[in-house]
């Protein structure tokens, strides 16, 4: 029988065809029927009439269908029983068929028998089958005349090939092969199969087609394999048949071997196949794929399917869509429709295959990850990622985790990602939820690069995918900003955005889901308030959006509501949001080519509205310093970031100037009186004045009357009725006057350069003995004055550090200086005003309330220590690990620790503390803008010599000293680590201030990375002049002093601030070289131009120079500085810094050695310590440097065994404060740092041996079982912590035990020894399990369940080797006594357990002949142990 097949696509529609034939022609038939008479029955007296009569079957003429009296089966037993008892049978047969072949002679006729017969018997077509076969199919049916019939019909069809279709739209042809489909049983089915391949062979292409795509059903089984063949060599002599044979020989059963060929055949072929093909032959490679060559086929697949047969559609139809828009119309409409038909086609297919053949789908994402090289990846790639996490729901993660390796690879970029939905966004669209979920779980990343590219991914489903799909994405992004993720927040408005600017007119759709964000800005930081308002405004105030009013009354609203709150928190919002939208209201579009001029200048209703809308924002924060203070700053930043039409700037500029001067500036001839607690003088003025036409800043009066009112005093009505001005306000007052001028004069600063050289009103400042006699209230407003003193001075600098003129350069140096001398006096008033709360410096900040409990905890803890450092002086070795901490952390940031010398000596010893005082109150000072570290380009020891036409005999010599430099290094470095430093690394801790590491930089961040980098990278040729100045200064000191650092000519004070400046050098430049931006292809150019400075100061060489030579010369040029390195916080950050350099490097591997050997010279170097008897090395410094050194090196064994062996008795070897002499960074206090980091590295460089196998070389297993023995030898050394001896067991488990099982035999002793030392280990490991037992610590008993368990594992496993090498007489179990770590006896507990260890002793000493006694072997290990132990017992267990 013929086993019935699905059908495929193309037999479908065969079928439909026939059966609408069919349909339309019967009621044709009937009505010719009625319209006829009646005798149209064939009267014919031959054989054939008169047997179909008798059967059952009346023949018509004409038209007519031939009609059928009888059930079909009936009918076939009938006519079959008929011929068969006929007396002429079987020549009865030949004369029916020929009785059959003059019949159809007629062509009438010849379709009738064709087409179904007309069932006289209705009722029993109800009851049995509801189509009625033709004749032909009903003799066909039966076996005695199938052959012949078959024969008849094959030599009828060529009359017929180049006649598709008759006058009644009937395809005789097609008629003709359905006649054999679906046949009961086939008499012969291999004489059939060859009449049907020579009929394919001759007939023309359209009926090769048919019958091809007919053939499943009409052979059977058995001959599959036999028309495969046919099929197969077919293909290869006509590519124009190749889809209907690949669509057949998927239906067909066929050897797979055969069908790997014919897939290898057609992969071979698949470059020149047309689109149309495509979906076809994919589907048919797709379903021949099996699990074991899945990722082989997959992977050619993807280098041979070049879609840019693709991309051309997807760019003829944008073209046609202009061309539509603009009316006219396009002659390849059709095709072009047709092209993108067959593009969504086979991605349907390609999505129906994964979707059911789950290896297809891992296989294609493996394909994708192995993929290595930039160039190699595709926008079928990326298309083929979305498809199969948009498919899989199981392989979301995987696909997750690929596409995460490769952004931050670089494999994947935005030009990629941009190309891929330019031209396959018809294909994505229909996946737009599952590429937003995706997008939306690549936002949750910590990397920056991952969440860059979850952002491009919504930017880019905007752009492309229709109206639902954008507000999908809308409404994507309000939820990430309404997270509460900073990270999730910033991404999403920076998203807004890009799409405002975009495409405002879609966004605009869109306002109403953005707008409901202004429900939700508690958990929103200024920064993000900041670009939320601009995102609102920028939709309000639109020209092109007249109708967006609402957007302008809702904002109004929320500002007003906000702006008369009475919590900072919310006025703060209310004042942002305000500015903001004032600055877009009031932008200059001037230069905007969109608009006429009529609608580009600011009407007079528009600059009112402007104008009392900030001056609401006045009126609402005036009451408030901190308001105020705010409002300035905000201005500030509007007038520098944003363009001002020319009527509101000059407004601005009316305004601010006069009422700066009415606040804050008076004559200094007229030294203010009052009832002030200190003498008023005019201080830090720059040059003589006289007596009558002197300015100065009015500031410790305006203090006194804020506190004096504060605290509730009376105010005289003089006071009452001038507006009374806080001194809060002065700094950032100054910042908005001098950009408004600044603006408004193209950067000229003449009409406020009097403020840089004129003095302040203060008082003597310096402490002295009187610091000790002030009240708290006294020294809090000291300590306030010298605050806003040094934020007035901050500012000045930002406002003139890019004066060029030399007389301008020395003010600001000067005024530089005063910062740092400032300083050093605020620190000693800090110190003794433990509970005092610094005046804000910065106020976009959520809460008023800072850092003041850091600062009190602080002092609090100071002056406790103050008081109890008499008894703590006689053990000055015993400080805890806190102190430590701060001080490796921030005694570099201590600009000057000499000069806290001369504090009080009760607080002698502490300077660290009052350093870190003053690190934690950066956020109470003025931010330094970027532009001030130009002051680096005056050399270290530049001076200046200012001469100017009105003081032309006076000469003053200003330069800028290392505190000055310090200072600024110090505020960069900071600047650095908090714009380029990755999330990951300054993670804020849990339940902190999510915005406190952001105080301080907010008009940093208001810049991209970008910018940040490129101003820096301008200052990179100053820093290398500074870093080799210091590099001399350290040089000549070695030699003065024959390399003593404590000499008695070495000026501490100066020696440590160099040192700051060395290692804060060092940080900027690692910072900067370690940014994850250069990954993206934009910045390499900056990355190329900071090699070459790097690269010129080695030598001067040509500007196209390959990247390879850039960072090599730069490596050498770094790696020069190591033997000046002054500290281990030093040589940390150079080594950090050369390996930075060396991973952009290609040929990194050859640099690796020369790590190794750089680390291994500073673990080797004998390091200047601290004050206390305690090195100034910090365990973690250490830790990190001895990793990059064993990580690095090519023989970690090797090392491992010379720090262990050579270093560690040395050290035991030495006095009690000693050190290793090889290692001198080898103490008993970094010991267990060596030792941790030893025996981690250990454990895992031997999971990374490989097991082997038996098939390897003799050479290979030699190899492997040496370097077990060394790592064996190693571990016997560093034993000593349980917790790694576990991990090491373990791997020897795993990775040592299979290599033995096969080279027991031919390394029958390398073997033993290997196990003997071994068996050392593990007995000893038994003997700390029991110490922590009998000493119930917990911290090493928590590991002993599993350490016991391993040890178990060991026993089992030598067992199994010992029997697969026919040894297993050689084992045999034994019991091991408890012991101490000195070995003796462990009386209180029952010696009954059975380890692994004396299992190991007897096997081995079996294996190799020993008949010694149980008591005998472990009296001798007991020996061995004991000997082991007298080097390891000075370390305590971990």
């Amino acid at each position: 029988m013929v086993s019935k097949r699905r059908l495929s696509k193309s037999e479908d529609k065969e079928s439909l065809t026939e059966d609408a034939s069919k349909t339309r022609k019967q009621p044709l038939s009937k009505k010719t029927k009625k319209s006829h008479i009646a005798n149209e029955v064939e009267e014919n007296d031959s054989i054939f009439v008169k047997l179909l009569k008798v059967s059952g079957i009346i023949l018509k003429t004409g038209e007519s269908q031939n009609q059928l009296a009888v059930d079909q089966i009936a009918f076939q037993k009938k006519l079959f029983q008929t011929l068969r008892r006929h007396p002429s049978y079987p020549k009865i047969i030949e004369e029916f068929v020929s009785g059959l072949e003059s019949y159809i002679e007629d062509e009438d006729s010849f379709r009738n028998c064709l087409l179904s017969c007309e069932r006289l018997q209705d009722e029993e077509a109800s009851m049995g089958a509801s189509y009625s076969k033709s004749l032909i199919k009903l003799l066909l049916g039966i076996d005695i005349l199938q052959p012949a019939i078959i024969k008849t019909l094959f030599e009828k069809l060529p009359e017929y090939f180049f006649e598709n279709k008759n006058s009644d739209e009937i395809n005789i042809p097609r008629l003709i092969v359905s006649q054999l489909k679906w046949l009961d049983r086939v008499v012969d089915g291999k004489d059939l199969t060859t009449k049907i391949m020579q009929l394919i062979s001759i007939a023309p292409e359209n009926l090769q087609h048919d019958i091809i795509t007919s053939l499943p059903e009409i052979l059977g089984d058995s001959q599959h394999a036999d028309v495969g063949k046919e099929l197969s060599d077919l293909l290869i002599e006509n590519t124009s048949l190749t889809v209907p044979i690949l669509d057949v020989l998927s239906s067909l059963r066929l050897d797979p071997n055969f069908l790997l060929k014919v897939r290898q055949l057609v992969m071979d072929k698949l470059s020149s196949i047309r689109l149309e093909d495509l979906p076809v032959i994919i589907k048919f490679i797709l379903h021949s794929i099996t699990a074991v060559d899945a990722l082989e086929v997959i992977s050619e697949l993807r280098e041979k399917l070049d879609l840019q047969h693709c991309v051309l559609p997807s760019r003829l139809q944008a073209s046609q869509v202009k061309l539509k828009s603009k009316g006219r119309a396009s002659s390849s409409g059709n095709q072009e429709s047709s092209g993108q038909s067959c593009i969504i086609l086979l991605f349907d297919v390609i999505k129906s295959a994964i979707r059911y053949e789950k290896t297809i789908s891992e296989a294609w994402i493996k394909a994708i990850e192995n993929t290595a090289s930039v160039s190699e990846h595709k926008v079928f790639d990326l298309v083929m990622l979305f498809i199969i996490y948009s498919t899989n729901t199981q392989t979301k993660k995987y696909i997750e985790r690929v596409l995460r390796n490769k952004i931050r690879s670089g494999c994947i970029q935005e030009q990629l990602l941009q190309s891929t939905f330019s031209v396959h966004y018809l294909v994505l669209k229909d996946m737009c939820s599952s590429i937003l979920s995706l997008a939306q779980s690549l936002l949750h990343s910590l990397d920056q690069s991952i969440i860059s590219f979850g952002s491009l991914l919504y930017k880019y489903a905007f752009k492309f995918f229709d109206t639902y799909c954008q507000q999908e994405v809308v409404g994507a992004l309000v939820t990430h900003i309404c997270s509460g993720n900073e990270a999730e927040v910033d991404t999403a408005l920076d998203v807004l955005l890009e799409l405002v600017v975009l495409n405002p007119s879609a966004m605009m759709m869109n306002a109403v889901f953005v707008k409901g964000i202004l429900d939700y800005l508690d958990n929103i930081s200024p920064q993000q308030i900041r670009k939320l308002f601009y995102v609102l405004s920028t939709l309000a105030f639109s020209k092109q959006n007249e109708a967006s009013s609402h957007i302008q009354d809702d904002m109004h609203l929320v500002i007003r509501k906000q702006l008369s709150s009475t919590v900072f928190k919310y006025k703060l919002i209310g004042i942002i949001g305000a500015v903001t939208m004032a600055g877009i209201m009031a932008a200059d579009r001037s230069e905007s080519p969109s608009l006429t001029q009529e609608r580009a200048n600011l009407s007079d209703e528009q600059c009112t509205q402007v104008t009392s809308l900030l001056q609401l924002v006045h009126s609402c924060s005036e009451q408030s310093p901190q308001a105020s203070a705010l409002y300035y700053d905000e201005f500030a930043n509007l007038i520098q970031h944003e363009k001002l039409d020319p009527k509101a700037l000059e407004w601005v500029g009316h305004t601010i100037c006069n009422d700066f001067q009415d606040a804050f500036v008076v004559d200094s001839c007229v030294v203010p009186e009052g009832d002030f607690p200190f003498p008023v003088k005019a201080l830090y003025g720059l040059e003589e004045y006289d007596t009558q036409d002197g300015i100065a800043i009015n500031l410790l009066p305006l203090l006194f009357s804020q506190d004096f009112a504060k605290d509730g005093g009376p105010v005289t009505s003089q006071e009452s009725g001038q507006k009374l001005v806080s001194p809060l306000c002065l700094a950032p007052y100054f910042r908005l006057l001098r950009l408004c001028v600044e603006r408004q004069h193209n950067g000229n600063l003449e009409e406020i350069d009097g403020l840089l050289d004129c003095p302040i009103f203060l008082t003597d400042l310096e402490p002295g003995e009187k610091l000790e006699s002030m009240s708290a209230k006294e020294r809090s407003f000291m300590c306030s004055l010298i605050f806003l003193t040094l934020n007035w001075f901050r500012e000045i600098v930002n406002a003139f550090c890019q004066e060029t003129s030399p007389e301008m350069k020395g003010k600001v140096l000067t005024r530089l200086k005063h910062i740092v001398e400032l300083q050093i006096i605020l620190e000693k008033y800090l110190a003794v005003t433990p509970d005092y709360v610094p005046p804000l410096g910065n106020f976009d900040v959520e809460t008023l309330d800072i850092t003041p409990h850091t600062v009190t905890a602080i002092s609090a803890k100071i002056r406790k220590k103050g008081k109890i450092e008499r008894k703590q002086k006689t053990d000055g070795s015993k400080t805890s690990s806190s102190d430590t901490l701060s001080e490796e952390k921030n005694s570099e940031c201590d600009p000057t620790p000499s000069h806290r010398g001369q504090l009080n000596k009760e607080f002698t010893g502490k300077e660290e503390k009052t350093s870190l005082l003053l690190h934690n109150s950066h956020a109470f000072f003025r931010e330094l803008d970027i532009e001030v570290f130009s002051i680096l380009h005056c050399g270290l020891v530049t001076k200046f010599i200012l001469d100017t036409e009105m003081h032309t005999e006076a000469t003053e010599v200003v330069q800028l000293g290392p505190p000055e430099l310090l200072f600024l290094l110090e505020d960069l470095s900071q600047k650095l680590e908090s714009m380029l430093t990755p999330p990951i690394a300054r993670r804020v801790p849990f339940l902190k201030n999510k915005g406190s590491r952001n105080i301080g930089f907010s008009h940093l961040q208001q810049r991209s990375a970008q910018e940040i980098v490129h101003c820096v990278f301008q200052l990179l040729t100053p820093m290398c002049n500074h870093l080799e100045n210091i590099h001399n200064y350290f040089q000549c000191l070695a030699a003065e002093n024959h390399g003593v650092v404590d000499g008695p000519a070495v000026k501490v004070q100066e020696y440590h601030i160099m040192s700051s400046c060395y290692q804060r050098l060092l940080q900027i430049f690692h910072g900067l070289f370690a940014w994850s931006g250069f990954s993206q292809p934009e910045n390499q150019n900056l990355l190329y131009s900071a090699l070459h400075v790097l690269s010129s100061r080695l030598k001067q060489g040509e500007h196209s120079q390959p990247l390879e030579e850039l960072l090599s010369q730069s490596f050498h040029y770094l790696q020069n500085f190591h033997q000046s390195i002054p500290s281990f916080q030093c040589a940390l950050y150079l080594i950090r810094l050369l390996m930075v350099i060396l991973e952009k490097s290609t040929a990194s591997t050859q640099n690796k050695e020369k790590i190794a050997s750089l680390a291994r010279q500073f673990l080797c170097r004998v390091w200047p310590s601290g004050d206390k008897e305690k090195s100034n090395i910090s365990n973690d410094q250490l830790h990190a440097l001895l990793c990059i050194y064993l990580e690095h090196t090519d023989s970690i064994l090797k090392a491992i065994e010379e720090i262990a062996g050579v270093g560690v008795p040395e050290l035991i070897n030495s006095p009690k404060d000693a050190s290793s002499s090889t290692f001198p960074t080898l103490t008993r206090h970094t010991f267990v740092v060596f030792f941790r980091v030893m025996m981690a590295e250990l454990e895992k460089t031997v999971k990374k041996i490989e097991p082997g196998t038996a098939a390897d070389s003799q050479q290979i297993h030699e190899e492997k079982l040496l370097y077990w023995n060394m790592a064996v030898r190693d571990f016997s050394i560093l034993i000593n912590l349980i917790k790694y001896g576990r991990l090491f067991v373990e791997a020897f488990l795993k990775q040592c035990m299979p290599l033995l099982d096969f080279s027991f035999r031919k390394h029958r002793e390398d073997v033993l020894s290997l196990l003997e030392t071994f068996q050392l280990d593990t007995r000893l490991l038994h003997h700390l399990c029991g110490h922590s037992k009998i000493h119930q610590d917990t911290r090493l008993t928590q590991h002993v369940p599993l350490l016991k368990k391993t040890l178990e594992l060991l026993v089992c496993r030598v067992k199994a080797m010992l029997t697969l090498n026919n040894c297993r007489e050689a084992f045999w179990l034994g019991n091991l006594k408890n012991r101490d770590l000195q070995g003796e006896e462990i009386k209180s507990q029952n010696s009954q357990e059975s380890t692994a260890d004396e299992s190991e002793d007897d096997m081995s000493s079996q294996a190799s002949k020993s008949k010694a006694t149980e008591d005998g072997e472990e009296d001798e290990v007991s020996a061995g142990e004991k000997e082991q132990e007298s080097d390891e017992s000075y370390d305590e267990s971990d």
